[in-house]
């Protein structure tokens, strides 16, 4: 069931970045991290555990991994859709009732299910310059928030 918008008011449209290959109708499920051989961090995430790189955690576990994640934010779904090996960025509605997501700074929300409205961009890969944007933006959301 898509959020209910109050009458009047523009609709959201929401992303989800990751798996290539959805078409309109498919839908986007939940799946177990992928591991990439020699990869630390893919291997720590599959543990449920967080990797850290100079001492600093990066890239902690899903927090719902039985979930599959949306936002309203494009360059961060983009993101998402990036890491993934030519991952595709899609438009989605949420099937089930959502949660707001609380792991990132940005607006997100957790679905049972999404079903793909569109897609939106194929084969994504982020240039130096929408990478550095987004880590600025990234930064900056966690000042805010405190993290």
């Amino acid at each position: 069931m898509p959020l209910q918008q109050p009458v009047g008011e523009k609709q959201l449209r929401y992303f989800h970045g990751g798996v290539p290959g959805l078409r309109p109708g498919d839908l986007v499920t939940p799946h177990p991290p992928r591991v990439l051989d020699g990869c630390p961090v893919c291997a720590a995430r599959a543990q449920g555990l967080t990797a850290t790189l100079d001492g600093k955690p990066i890239d902690p576990p899903t927090g719902r991994p039985d979930r599959v994640y949306i936002t309203t934010d494009r360059d961060y779904a983009r993101f998402y859709a990036s890491r993934y090996w030519y991952g595709d960025l899609y438009t989605v509605e949420p099937v089930g009732e959502p949660e707001p997501s609380t792991e990132d700074p940005f607006p997100s929300w957790c679905t049972p299910e999404a079903r793909v409205i569109s897609v939106y961009d194929r084969a994504v890969q982020l240039n130096p310059g929408q990478r550095n944007r987004l880590i600025r933006r990234w930064a900056q959301a966690d000042r805010k928030a405190g993290r």
